[in-house]
């Protein structure tokens, strides 16, 4: 599959050819284009951010189930972080923000529990 991006900062396009295995059937070549597509959607809205705002890659923790504990908790802290829209900064600022200014906290806290007894079954 040929792929094409274009940098936003210098218009410079670069092109090159990606190889996928795949168990799919290769006869629909636009739907197979759907499924990588979809999957580097996930990986530049999610991971990416929890690479950069959290440095997910970087920890060092390995052991039994504090890996997946810890992507939880990331993942929880990147969707109240986002919710928050009265602080126009990014996740970055916000997090730091978070963690010294315990009513800045409480207010993101405050707002996810205030959007989930809306939602109510």
């Amino acid at each position: 599959m040929d792929s094409e991006r274009q940098s936003k900062a210098t218009g410079e396009i670069t092109r090159e050819a990606r190889a996928y295995i795949s168990s799919l059937d290769a006869t629909d070549p636009a739907r197979l284009g759907d499924i990588v597509r979809g999957h580097w959607s996930v990986e530049n809205q999610l991971h990416w951010m929890l690479d950069v705002a959290f440095r997910e890659d970087q920890s060092l923790v390995r052991k039994d189930h504090a890996p997946r504990n810890l992507s939880l908790l990331r993942k929880l802290a990147l969707m109240l972080v986002r919710r928050e829209k009265t602080h126009k900064r990014g996740v970055q600022t916000k997090r730091k923000r978070a963690a010294w200014d315990p009513d800045y906290l409480l207010k993101l806290l405050g707002a996810a529990l205030d959007q989930s007894s809306d939602q109510r079954f």
